[in-house]
């Protein structure tokens, strides 16, 4: 296997940059992860993180999706990765047809047809995905890195690494100053976790974008979707619409005990750039997908290292 065992600088802490470090040491290469922001900074500690794909392009997409689905399935049996199986139901306003991400989903998962729809929407599909309680994977996904043998290190840098070693630029965000790349720009999310009332089913609208997704000790509650808006600091009107749209979606809600407020910038792109360019593997541009491709992209990763 060409290129097995070389020492590999990956940038950015975000869940795309460690789990490839973690693929990439499992593979036998020496990974340092180097990052502005550590783990529990990123944008990735913000995301409600319910699986579910979207971005392009399409088939690489559906293709690392299920690799990702695969991988969070066999972690629900480590309680400490903060992994569960949920089920959950996307919404329509108008009568929808189906999924194009449909063969991304093991048999038996769905999606199926959803008949006991909130007010408001015309149709539904049900599925069982992963959720992921970010705070509580991303700890357990960077341990995993140092557990085998990988550093994680503050550090903001200016350019990505010119060394004799393999980079990869899992910069998110910041692969429009890394990568030189104009095409990515913030993908602006707010959310607001409120307190556990009782709530295991999940539920999202894209089109608004409205979710809300239980956690073991909380309810992640979004969203928006503003792009090219830099701003990190959490607008309380923004706050009180998503708090009425969840509630219209799910009426236990109403008047839940708010526990916090936070804003993510997504890595938004037209798609998501995965390929090697000399010493340098680009992985950027997920948008609020990351998680949902986590895994699948980092297996591409390691192939374009091995190859």
């Amino acid at each position: 296997m060409s290129g097995a065992g070389r020492r590999v600088i990956v940038v950015g802490a975000g869940v795309v940059g460690l789990s490839c470090a973690v693929r990439l040491l499992e593979a036998g290469h020496r990974v340092d992860v180097l990052a502005r922001d550590l783990p529990l900074e990123t944008t990735s500690s913000v995301a409600a993180a319910v699986w579910s794909p979207y971005s392009k392009p399409q088939e690489h997409v559906v293709r690392w999706a299920r690799a990702a689905y695969d991988a969070f399935a066999a972690l629900c049996d480590d309680e400490s990765a903060g992994v569960v199986m949920r089920t959950g139901t996307e919404l329509f306003r108008e009568p929808a047809g189906d999924v194009w991400w449909r063969e991304a989903l093991p048999p038996g998962a769905g999606p199926d047809r959803e008949t006991s729809l909130p007010a408001g929407y015309a149709s539904g599909l049900t599925m069982r995905t992963p959720v992921v309680e970010m705070p509580v994977y991303l700890r357990w996904l960077s341990a995993r890195v140092e557990a085998l043998g990988g550093t994680i290190t503050r550090m903001n840098l200016s350019a990505l690494p010119d060394t004799d070693c393999l980079v990869v630029n899992a910069s998110g965000i910041g692969a429009r100053l890394l990568g030189g790349d104009r095409s990515v720009g913030p993908v602006r999310g707010q959310v607001v976790v409120v307190e556990q009332v009782g709530i295991d089913h999940w539920w999202i609208d894209s089109e608004t974008p409205t979710y809300v997704v239980p956690r073991s000790t909380d309810v992640v509650l979004g969203g928006t979707a503003l792009e090219g808006e830099w701003s990190r600091t959490p607008d309380p009107a923004t706050a009180a619409s998503i708090l009425e749209r969840a509630a219209q979606i799910e009426p236990r809600l109403a008047g839940a005990r708010i526990l916090r407020h936070k804003v993510g910038l997504r890595p938004g792109r037209p798609s998501v750039r995965l390929e090697r360019v000399g010493d340098v593997i680009h992985c950027y541009g997920h948008g609020g997908c990351g998680v949902t491709v986590s895994w699948g992209c980092a297996d591409d990763v390691v192939g374009w290292a091995d190859g």
